[in-house]
């Protein structure tokens, strides 16, 4: 059987945010599933790590798993902490930035229409 979503054990409780490991200087993400319409990763940010300014075609979710961060969409700020999340409009500007050690699973979904 197919495998829809990979890199985690099935049927198994599992703590989410023990999925990815931090690494000093570094960001460091897992896929599990990926589409042409939706995407599931999971990161795990060392402190000062970001993903620069960028957008995106889908409407992105962020669920913070552990630790603190902070969002910018269009050029607001948003703080996030465990168990917060953020949707970030699809074609808009935004950037994560950890203000500390930082894990969060995103979510995209893209158009149908894509």
């Amino acid at each position: 059987m197919e495998k829809l979503i990979k890199n985690m054990e099935h049927s198994t409780v599992s703590p989410l945010a023990e999925q990815v490991q931090y690494l000093d200087g570094q960001i460091v993400s897992k896929t599990l599933a990926q589409s042409k319409h939706h995407s599931l990763t999971l990161f795990a940010f060392d402190q000062g790590e970001e993903i620069s300014s960028h957008d995106s075609e889908g409407d992105a979710m962020i669920l913070a798993l552990d630790g603190k961060g902070k969002v910018t969409i269009d050029g607001v700020e948003h703080p996030l902490e465990t168990g917060e999340s953020i949707i970030m409009p699809a074609q808009i500007p935004h950037a994560v930035f950890a203000t500390e050690r930082f894990k969060m699973m995103l979510t995209v979904i893209f158009s149908e229409k894509s």
